[in-house]
């Protein structure tokens, strides 16, 4: 029997496939289909390279000026592509790096095998600093994924700084393990945390074997499709659709016993796992007319998931997924039952406080914050509905108190806004959670889905969980929730996914690995919330310790000016810039806290004659890539672009005034603090490679101190 050839290519592959000029690009494009058809056609010439690092790599030509590089081991039918460039630096790359299956591990791994020096940081190093692996034995280091022939220059770091300098020196793997263990994470932890099956004995020479492992596939991707190839070689920087983490990966495949969590930080790719989730629900789950569900908060980010998802997905998969945002979902699924309501937000609903108000008892001298508070706060979320639920009510996390005599009189006001809002067949959107909850409960409705995917659930608040538990059966596969309680930006209530019924006991997985933002955009946006308590979403705390970017940069660019002519002064010389540069600028986004702002940019940048793409709640960011985005803080929750221009991060705008002030009670401010922070956290995260802050006239307090 012939064996099977497996052909795959790196990740690394497809990064300098993307530098190259787009003339070599077609070039490559079709020498690797061909290649990927049949590594031994007769017109493809292996040649050895002297001096090589690895002596199974062999270079390929492309054309006269261009080589590529491939991995042909000794033993097994395996090719795998790793480089290409021009024909000297393909070389130079080649004799500078090492292809090899870890025996720790049973990944294969792509390291530059010269070691050099560390560079020095800040000045000469200390000398008798002690090593910050000295604990560790070299079986353990090799384990955490670190080559055996970069153990030495591994046992010189003395610092998380050093560290950093030799990154790109590392696999992946190795550098994250000796991180996570510099940042307070035992050994025995991390091992625990990768779930890496332990193997008796690792065959180094078995690349095929090598392949299948989930380490592997982080870096390696095995290509048995052309139309597949294709997609991956027309967009080569999009890598997230191949490329999944291990961590990510365990996430997404195989079957859970139940509801699942999933934390992380901005840009550790929580959104890419519950995309690449609802693709395999959607291949072992769904069909016989049960659907996977995909549901998050707004509906611009719906869109984009949607998109992205036909990316990722068979049109038969996507047949089998349905994308829609929370509120949308409840509107259909009540009107198609004649639901005698229509919803009110928060706005429309003035005028009914406003007559409920009139009965505030004078003598407790509340603010009239502190009623719609309570109503949000408490009310609400627990479904209160008579006087006497009142009474025995947990107020826990409300700063003003009430004894039972203070409750009875403040529950007149509850009970003629419910009463205005029922004269005018009104409800709000909690209530209309709760009323479709009840027709699948008890009203003989049923649906037919088989999972349901949750994105941004920090923003979805408890009467939505309570419905989103009852969308689908328990058992295994049911819920899939993905979330961030520092990037909740619309004054939800802390959820607790237990009191709605979600048990995720021993399935609560955490992303560390932020792989959007350079590490100093991270760390100068996590500063921005340090010492404000944030919720798991389960009654716990979480905390942005423990992450880690892989990727450096220049912290965010302040700049202030004195008028608003002169902010857009700017915007418009560095939108001219790197138009001049090449520089698409439909990769630039400029965002500011209130639309008034925005729209005051787009008109002068306009006028200027650059062109300009605003983001509209119920639209997506894709198309018209010649134009510079625009949008206000909660439009871009989800997005990511190249760079990122913060605008008018002045007083009163951030915080914006009317959402921090007039609050009821000084927990409910701290909350509004936290939120408006939060807002300004997700904004600055949305920048990949570059963020500017701006501001004029006077500055927000957040930036005072924040470098």
């Amino acid at each position: 029997m012939t064996e099977k050839t497996n052909i795959a290519i790196s990740s690394d592959f497809f990064t300098a496939f993307s530098h190259l000029p787009r003339a070599q690009q077609g070039k490559v494009s079709r020498f690797v289909t061909n290649f990927q058809k049949n590594p031994r056609a007769p017109g493809i010439n292996y040649e050895k390279i002297a001096d090589a690092a690895d002596k199974n790599m062999r270079s390929v030509r492309i054309d006269q000026a261009y080589r590529g590089i491939v991995l042909r081991p000794e033993a097994g039918n395996v090719y795998i592509l790793l480089w290409v460039d021009h024909h000297d630096e393909a070389y130079d790359w080649a004799r500078r790096h090492q292809c090899a299956i870890n025996p720790g591990t049973g990944s294969i791994q792509v390291y530059e095998t010269e070691l050099g020096e560390i560079p020095e940081v800040g000045g000469a190093q200390v000398p008798h600093r002690p090593g910050a692996f000295d604990a560790l034995k070299d079986k353990e280091l090799i384990r955490l994924g670190v080559p055996e022939a970069l153990i030495p220059l591994v046992k010189r770091v003395k610092t998380e700084m050093e560290l950093d300098q030799i990154e790109d020196r590392l696999p992946v793997e190795a550098y994250e393990g000796l991180f996570l263990y510099l940042a307070g994470s035992r050994y025995d932890e991390i091992i625990n945390e990768r779930e890496q099956p332990v193997e008796a004995q690792v065959d180094t020479g078995d690349f095929s074997t090598a392949l299948e492992r989930a380490e592997t596939l982080s870096r390696f991707v095995v290509v048995e499709d052309e139309l597949e190839l294709a997609a991956m070689l027309n967009a080569p920087l999009d890598k997230w659709r191949v490329f999944l983490h291990p961590s990510q990966r365990r996430l997404v495949l195989g079957k859970k016993n139940g509801p699942v969590r999933v934390l992380g930080g901005a840009g550790t790719g929580k959104t890419v796992v519950a995309m690449h989730r609802a693709k395999w629900l959607a291949e072992h789950v769904a069909g016989g007319g049960r659907k996977v569900l995909f549901t998050t908060f707004t509906r611009n980010l719906a869109i984009d998931i949607e998109e992205n998802l036909r990316t990722i997905c068979s049109t038969e998969q996507m047949d089998r997924i349905e994308v829609i945002n929370l509120d949308r979902w409840v509107s259909r699924f009540l009107r198609k039952l004649k639901y005698e309501y229509s919803l009110v937000f928060d706005k429309e609903a003035q005028p009914f406080w406003q007559k409920a108000l009139d009965l505030k008892p004078p003598d407790l001298d509340l603010p009239d914050a502190f009623y719609r508070e309570e109503w949000q706060r408490v009310i609400q979320p627990q479904s209160i509905e008579t006087l006497e639920q009142y009474k025995r009510a947990s107020r826990i996390g409300r700063g003003t108190k009430l004894n039972r005599a203070a409750r009875v009189k403040v529950w007149a006001v509850f009970e003629e806004y419910r009463n205005q809002l029922t004269l005018h067949k009104k409800k709000e959107v909690d209530d209309a959670y709760r009323d479709a909850a009840a027709l699948l409960e008890h009203g003989g409705v049923s649906l037919s889905y088989a999972a349901v995917v949750v994105d941004e659930a920090q923003d979805i608040g408890t009467q939505a969980f309570r419905l989103i538990r009852r969308l689908v059966p328990k058992g295994p596969n049911d819920l899939f929730i993905v979330g961030d309680g520092h990037q909740r930006i619309y004054g939800r209530n802390k959820v607790v996914l237990r009191r709605c019924g979600i048990n995720i006991r021993g399935r609560s997985r955490k992303l560390r690995i932020n792989y959007r933002t350079t590490e100093e955009i991270r760390r100068w946006a996590v500063n921005l919330l340090e010492g404000y308590p944030v919720d798991d979403l389960d009654g716990g705390s979480d905390s942005n310790q423990g992450f880690k970017a892989l990727t450096h940069g220049e912290p965010p660019k302040r700049r202030h000016f004195d008028s608003a002519d002169q902010q857009v002064g700017f915007i418009i010389e560095y939108l001219t810039q790197l138009q001049g540069e090449g520089e698409p600028l439909g990769q630039v986004c400029i965002v500011a806290r209130v639309m008034s702002e925005v729209e005051r940019i787009r008109a002068a940048l306009e006028k200027a004659g650059i062109p300009t793409f605003q983001i509209q709640a119920d639209g997506s960011d894709r198309g018209q890539p010649e134009a510079v985005r625009l949008a206000t803080m909660h439009r871009v929750k989800g997005l990511e672009f190249d760079r990122v221009i913060l605008a008018s991060v002045n007083e009163d705008l951030v915080p914006l005034a009317a959402a921090v002030k007039d609050k009821g009670d000084p927990v409910e401010a701290r909350q509004a603090d936290l939120e408006e922070r939060s807002l300004l956290y997700v904004a600055v995260t949305r920048a990949k490679r570059a963020a500017y802050v701006l501001s004029y006239g006077r500055e927000s307090a957040y930036l005072r101190g924040s470098g």
